[in-house]
């Protein structure tokens, strides 16, 4: 694999994490635009990631045998077309319908581009999933702080052609891409999940992804509503830059094998990156601007070092099955973060903010409880 192909797939997942993510920042306009409530305007981030984690089991059913290079090729150009139906609805329906229809086309390309980074250096997993998360982390930031930006400059419309337009110049690079790598959508059986699942590691793995991904997409998704409840006159574009704070995740992603060996073993970072996670969450009961915006950072450093960390071992647990170890893995990860887009909005709108932290809290506390408590047979 050499350089600039590299390249190509990483910008590609970077387009596609904007796509992603584009609507977070959008959501008070686009309940506005379409007349519907907080909770229905976070279904335009909740399902796309609702399908994140389902598509894959489906699709192992429907690809059995196809070239990562095809993959990449077909569901780019669909996720091209369904892009540009975005920028013309007139509906909330239609609306939803197309990022539904994005959700269900964003795995296939997300899980061949994991397939060729996995197969660059099969003896370095921890640095090839640590390519990937930083690549989605920059999608991420790029995709909210740039369309909050755009939103306020030329309309919410024009931020799903800027998308398109970047896909569109994905996809002439995607072209002359030289591969012969299976996307390797392996049928998953039964047995095979329940195998993992009885492996306590996994489970831990798997429950703590939930809890977190729960935690921190209800806090991105939210914060929105919630800055605009504080400050009613604070724009898209400010909204958006609140995200800025998403880029620290990239240095931890690069840096997560010295940061491994800083704290001495995976555990052990993952325990030390959850319980800082977990203290900077009480803080944001703020409701001051600067301090928000400044806990962002801090946050996203406790996060995605969980993140970066906890994927490399869900991957280097077994020789064998890594396809389904993975599969599972982002399956967990995105209904986690699905139900922390839609479930503490409604918290949000009955209970208020207090509440939400509180829930928060309570739900790190106990996966951390129960993973220090087992952090024994990770050293194994």
């Amino acid at each position: 694999m050499n350089k600039q192909a590299l390249g190509i797939i990483i910008y590609n997942i970077i387009v596609v994490l904007s796509i992603m993510y584009a609507t977070q920042p959008l959501q008070p306009i686009l309940a506005a635009e379409f007349h519907v409530s907080m909770t229905q305007s976070s279904l335009f981030t909740a399902v796309i990631l609702l399908c994140l984690a389902i598509a894959p089991i489906f699709y192992g059913y429907i690809l059995e045998s196809i070239s990562a290079k095809k993959m990449l090729i077909i569901a780019s150009i669909i996720l091209f077309f369904t892009n540009l139906v975005l920028a013309f609805s007139s509906t909330y329906e239609m609306f939803l319908f197309m990022r539904i229809c994005e959700g269900l086309i964003v795995p296939a390309i997300l899980t061949s581009s994991m397939s060729i980074l996995a197969n660059i250096d099969k003896n370095n997993v921890q640095f090839n999933m640590s390519v990937y998360v930083a690549s989605t982390v920059f999608g991420g930031l790029i995709g909210r702080v740039l369309s909050g930006f755009i939103a306020s400059e030329f309309g919410w419309r024009a931020v799903f052609f800027s998308l398109s337009f970047a896909l569109f110049i994905s996809l002439l690079f995607i072209r002359n891409l030289k591969l012969d790598i299976s996307s390797k959508m392996n049928k998953p059986k039964l047995k095979d999940i329940l195998f993992i699942l009885k492996d306590k590691r996994f489970a831990l793995i798997y429950l703590t992804m939930f809890i977190i991904f729960f935690v921190f997409a209800g806090l991105l998704n939210l914060l929105p509503f919630r800055m605009k409840d504080l400050f009613p006159n604070m724009n898209e574009s400010s909204i958006g830059l609140l995200y800025l704070g998403y880029g620290s995740g990239i240095i931890v992603a690069l840096f997560s094998r010295k940061i491994i060996l800083f704290f001495k073993s995976s555990i052990s970072t993952v325990l030390a990156g959850g319980s800082f996670f977990t203290f900077i969450t009480v803080f944001f009961i703020s409701s001051n601007h600067s301090v928000i915006f400044f806990l962002m950072f801090l946050l996203c450093v406790g996060m995605f070092t969980v993140h970066t960390v906890a994927s490399g071992m869900a991957n280097s647990i077994l020789e064998k099955q890594k396809g389904l170890t993975s599969g599972m893995y982002l399956s967990f990860y995105y209904i986690g973060g699905a139900l922390g887009s839609a479930l503490p909005t409604l918290i949000y709108k009955y209970y208020g903010w207090n509440t939400v932290i509180f829930i928060f809290i309570l739900c790190l506390l106990f996966i951390f409880a129960l993973l220090y408590k087992n952090r024994a047979i990770f050293n194994n």
